[in-house]
């Protein structure tokens, strides 16, 4: 009997984390401090004033989450390389120590037949170049395209995913408008500015891929479907601003070559005119689009909210994750499939998808178990194989996360990981998700098939 859930042959099962997040000794070995170094070391602005001095200490005990990650069958893993670890002052003179390990964790999961996908930026900007100006100083284009040719240089012989940025939407909606991520600020007048040298950066990293790399390159960018919460004109215009805002202001540029007209009307007088040939550099063609998922979010107007006009909605019956998320399975299909017939069917990598749901801070024994996030992965795979069924060319999943983590300015409170992290003593314990993700890769996903 053929099973009804049977991924691809090659389809890639992986695990995702991001440097920050995971690697602790942001300074060590002649690595330049980082906005988020800064930021989560400026009172109030993390959770009980969490950083990532130490984490889960990956930078140090990478060997054994490799390890781990080869015992759950991976076949990929998606990391990012931290810029000032490259470049400390952003450009200019490389160290080579904070280089190597790069080269160490890559040639690791190649032993291990682990396929490695590198972002080059998760959000970590390098210090050096935030008192630049950061993404606000046009000149940060060419400093990427810098260090996207370092790194290219050293690792494009063995990794055959590239990934540019992670999240750009997060970087200006959180880090320009809203202050609650580095680097804090909040002015509506930068807000696209940030976006579009973010976009100018990825175009330049492209630009210098197509020189010298061999395999393949790509953007990861989150998606949320909005759904109106009712069918007045003024909710469903909501939905539409909240669409236009979050999951088309990145990715209208690259496919279509224009930003959607819609963003002038959310920025008002904020929004700049931009130059044509802008977008002749950002819509330079990608071989992949790399897709975060968590949740959707159902929109009313609310003509208080600044500067949508618009409030999400909680929804009576639903379940709800510890960041306050909606579990909903079905938008995760309906995005996936919005993405191809607006964008002509693109290569698509699922890069995060994931749940924080209550576990304690210490495991007792060696295995914790974790049913609502077992759900929640169980659900979503078969959600995501839904779209593969509609046509989606979805080439591979990656769980957020291999570990609990920093969760930026939720700290240390948001578990996410497949494996337990007891941040007092870094013991790793698996958690049950971790358990069922292996058995659903060694069946390729016929373990789907199971109520």
């Amino acid at each position: 009997m053929t099973s009804a859930f049977q991924f691809p042959d090659n389809f890639l099962w992986g695990c995702a984390t991001s440097a920050y997040q995971i690697e602790g000794s942001p300074l060590a070995d002649g690595a330049g401090p980082n906005i988020w170094h800064r930021f989560s070391h400026t009172p109030g602005m993390t959770h009980n004033g969490d950083t990532g001095d130490v984490a889960c200490d990956h930078y140090r005990l990478m060997e054994e989450d490799v390890r781990m990650m080869s015992g759950l069958g991976l076949n990929a893993y998606r990391f990012s390389i931290s810029w000032g670890r490259v470049l400390p002052e952003g450009v200019g003179k490389i160290n080579e120590k904070g280089l190597d390990f790069y080269d160490r964790l890559v040639d690791r999961l190649l032993e291990h037949r682990i396929t490695p996908m590198a972002t080059l930026f998760h959000w970590d900007l390098p210090e050096a170049l935030d008192n630049r100006g950061g993404w606000l100083n046009p000149g940060i284009a060419g400093w990427f395209a810098e260090y996207a040719r370092v790194c290219f240089a050293r690792l494009d012989d063995r990794v055959e995913l590239w990934a540019t940025l992670n999240e750009p939407w997060v970087v200006t909606d959180g880090g320009y408008l809203h202050g609650a991520l580095a680097p804090g600020h909040r002015n509506l007048f930068e807000t696209p500015v940030a976006g579009h040298n973010l976009l100018r950066a990825h175009g330049r990293a492209v630009e210098v891929y197509r020189e010298q790399g061999k395999h393949r390159v790509g953007i990861v960018v989150n998606i949320e479907p909005k759904v109106p919460a009712s069918g007045s004109p003024e909710d469903r215009a909501a939905a539409e601003r909240a669409h236009v805002y979050m999951n088309r202001q990145y990715l209208d540029p690259i496919f279509h070559g224009r930003y959607p007209e819609g963003l002038r009307t959310i920025f008002g007088e904020a929004w700049p005119e931009w130059p044509a040939g802008d977008f002749e550099l950002i819509r330079r063609p990608i071989d992949f689009v790399g897709f975060n998922y968590y949740t959707r979010s159902v929109v009313r107007h609310d003509a208080n909210q600044y500067p949508l006009k618009a409030s999400p909605v909680h929804m009576p019956h639903s379940t709800y994750t510890e960041t306050g998320w909606e579990v909903c399975p079905q938008a995760l299909t309906d995005a996936l499939i919005w993405l191809k017939d607006e964008y002509g069917n693109p290569t698509v990598y699922i890069t995060e998808n994931g749940s924080a749901f209550y576990d304690p801070p210490v495991a007792e024994g060696n295995r914790l178990d974790d049913p609502l996030r077992q759900g929640y992965l169980r659900k979503h795979l078969r959600a995501a194989y839904a779209a593969l069924k509609a046509g989606v060319d979805l080439r591979g999943y990656f769980a957020w996360s291999l570990l609990d983590n920093l969760e930026w300015s939720h700290g240390f409170s948001k578990r996410f990981g497949l494996i337990h992290v007891d941040f007092a003593t870094q013991e790793r314990t698996l958690k049950g998700s971790a358990e069922l993700y292996r058995r659903i890769i060694a069946s390729n996903g016929s373990v789907l098939n199971e109520t």
